[in-house]
């Protein structure tokens, strides 16, 4: 399985990016998709998903992003985006896409990393 992260880039506060994550190599349709973030010396972390069709396509973001990022799919074209608005300089990292299934209350990646985005917010 194939993971392509594209988007990032550089971006004053307040500003906004879309990245795109194409997957190749899996039925896309079947999982659950996720972006993860990871920002130099932190842990990777989940920032949102998107479930499958089957379960709606239902969608969840971590607190710190709500109300700015929307994650959506495509599976037509088996792809997954974020959109990001009102960014802040805290969102600062390098960004992930994975597909993920929940295991006991946590989610957790399925496949191996792919290569990430980068994402720079000055201030």
């Amino acid at each position: 399985v194939q993971l392509q992260a594209s988007g990032g880039g550089l971006v004053q506060a307040g500003g906004s990016l879309r990245l795109s994550c194409v997957v190749s190599g899996s039925i896309f349709s079947n999982n659950h998709m996720g972006w993860y973030r990871q920002a130099p010396g932190n842990k990777r972390e989940l920032v949102a998903y998107i479930t499958n069709a089957r379960h709606g396509g239902t969608t969840n973001l971590e607190d710190s992003v709500k109300g700015r990022f929307t994650i959506s799919r495509d599976n037509a074209k088996n792809t997954v985006y974020l959109q990001m608005n009102s960014l802040k300089p805290e969102d600062t990292a390098v960004y992930y896409c994975n597909a993920v299934i929940k295991i006991g209350s946590s989610w957790t990646n399925i496949f191996q990393w792919g290569q990430g985005t980068q994402v720079t917010v000055s201030s």
